[in-house]
């Protein structure tokens, strides 16, 4: 009986640990979410939107699972709340249905581990 307990007890100590490291993930990969964009607007760079959207779920993706699903999280959430948005005429973004896939398909390419400077547009800055 005791041996079950230790058991137990080390499961939950080891699942407890595991929650916490991607829980620190996702908030690291927020993070660099957040620093993509903000690098997004201070270049205001035009044709590099793609390269951003890559480059924020690139890094964030290489936190761990984590940081992966604060990416997934957050881009999908961008991209539908400009739809709904675009939508309800609260203004247009700009933003049509094949920018969305085009957006999404970067964003999936930087999660999936692939080079961001795919879709790096020539000229941008080397800070970027």
């Amino acid at each position: 009986m005791k041996l079950f307990t230790g058991l137990i007890f080390c499961s939950l100590v080891l699942g407890a640990s595991g929650l916490l490291s991607f829980l620190g993930e996702a908030a690291r990969g927020t993070w660099d979410m957040i620093r993509a964009y903000h690098d997004m607007r201070e270049a205001n760079y035009i044709g590099a939107d793609k390269y951003f959207h890559a480059r924020g779920n690139y890094d964030a993706a290489q936190r761990g699972p984590g940081g992966a699903w604060a990416a997934k999280v957050i881009s999908d959430g961008r991209e539908n709340f400009q739809r709904f948005t675009d939508r309800l005429k609260f203004g247009d973004s700009g933003h049509g249905a094949e920018d969305s896939r085009a957006d999404q398909a970067a964003n999936e390419w930087g999660r999936s581990g692939k080079d961001p400077n795919h879709f790096r547009p020539h000229g941008l800055p080397d800070k970027y």
